[in-house]
């Protein structure tokens, strides 16, 4: 699971198109309905920390964690910006490490949808139960086989910006229900006119909420809502992407 070594360069540049807030603002509103206005929370598969830094800023004492080094680096960064004490650790979701439980876990852009076999989602919920408060929150989205199928399919995705570029190749295997993407990134080099060029590849599963629900179940954890992304919507059968709200059931 290696990936966006490279991309991790761009990745809030390229990303600026996420509603980062309004997905905080949702996910503060699931908290203080669970009562959760304080304590730790971990941010699983936290990326570049954007997420992590717009919980911080409300008052949680954040961790987060990634598998990628480049991604946490910029993190840090962020984290020497902003001042909040956020704990970030370099770990691999599926054998993630911490030192007790936490009231709150949450998941977002698409991290579960790296972890392409069923043991290794089945080793990430586990993981998930065992460190949370009884009754902690587990809110995490997900994207569908439906989103992969129907609507990225083989397709080319291409952005041009005035200092860096990328071209994203995606194809699509039905029987594995998985999406591979070969990414080409340019960088203008600083100082010059000059493009450095990087290459990186990407797989990626849908899944279907009945199979989630399951997964879930299989690990200890307790399925309570399934929304139409970050909406208070339900998720139906063609939502794109899904928001899980789970809880710990079994301390």
């Amino acid at each position: 699971m290696n990936t966006y070594e490279t991309f991790a360069r761009v990745y809030d540049t390229f990303m600026d198109n996420v509603p980062y807030k309004e997905w905080s603002v949702f996910l503060l509103e699931l908290l203080i309905k669970e009562n959760i206005h304080d304590g730790l929370v971990l941010d699983l598969g936290c990326g570049t920390g954007t997420m992590t830094e717009l919980l911080a800023k409300h008052g949680y004492d954040m961790i987060g964690v990634d598998n990628s080094l480049d991604m946490l680096e910029i993190a840090q960064e962020k984290r020497e910006r902003s001042g909040y004490d956020i704990l970030y650790l370099l770990q691999d979701m599926r054998e993630f490490e911490l030192y007790g439980t936490v009231r709150a876990i949450v998941c977002s852009c698409d991290s579960i949808n790296y972890i392409l076999e069923e043991a290794e989602v089945l080793e990430v919920f586990s993981l998930v139960n065992n460190y949370l408060d009884p009754r902690g929150l587990f809110v995490f989205d997900f994207k569908t086989s439906y989103y992969y199928r129907e609507v990225l399919g083989d397709q080319t995705i291409a952005e041009n910006r005035e200092d860096r570029s990328f071209i994203w190749d995606c194809s699509y295997d039905e029987d594995e229900g998985i999406s591979d993407s070969e990414l080409t990134i340019f960088i203008k080099q600083e100082g010059t006119e000059l493009f450095e060029r990087f290459e990186e590849e990407h797989s990626q599963k849908g899944f279907e909420l009945e199979q989630i629900k399951e997964y879930l179940t299989r690990s200890g954890l307790q399925f309570e809502q399934a929304f139409d992304g970050y909406t208070n919507n339900e998720a139906h059968e063609l939502s794109e992407r899904i928001v899980i709200v789970a809880t710990e059931a079994t301390k």
